[in-house]
């Protein structure tokens, strides 16, 4: 593959990931404000759809990523590419992690929907500080991946 089509593949994986990762918290974002579990249910079943997006943006990003490294001779022990693969690994296993909880929240804010009931233990999830912390720091972590690909740092 030349460079420009391992280049243009590994931008577009980039931007998907990035896309879909926002697309996620910007809807948890929103589910955080609804008072109703209908909407809460509907704004984190929108979320869905973007988890595949993010998966094969970084599954593409990292693939790409070592053919255009590979092309132009970079060396993988560079500081900036460790620290990328550590930002990587930590976003798979906090993602994971983090999605499991919000899979929950999700499961029952449709089951309230349903059956209707309380909200507050709904709330009380889409509030825990350690899932949030953890959303939080996959978004950090996000904008820290896109700054060292870009700035390359020594």
């Amino acid at each position: 593959m030349s460079y420009e089509t391992l280049l243009y593949l590994h931008l577009a994986s980039a931007f998907l990931f990035v896309g879909g990762s926002l697309a996620a918290a910007v809807l948890r974002v929103a589910a955080l404000g609804r008072a109703e579990a209908r909407e809460i249910a509907v704004l984190l079943r929108a979320v869905r759809p973007a988890v595949p997006l993010v998966g094969a943006g970084l599954l593409g990003t990292v693939g790409f990523g070592f053919g255009l490294a590979s092309e132009l001779d970079v060396d993988y022990g560079a500081t900036w590419l460790s620290a990328t693969f550590a930002l990587l690994a930590w976003m798979v296993v906090v993602g994971a992690l983090a999605g499991r909880q919000d899979r929950r929240t999700r499961e029952l804010a449709e089951r309230l929907a349903r059956e209707g009931g309380s909200v507050e233990a709904l709330r009380r999830r889409l509030r825990d500080p350690l899932n949030l912390a953890l959303n939080v720091s996959l978004l950090l972590a996000t904008a820290a991946v896109v700054a060292l690909m870009v700035w390359k740092p020594a």
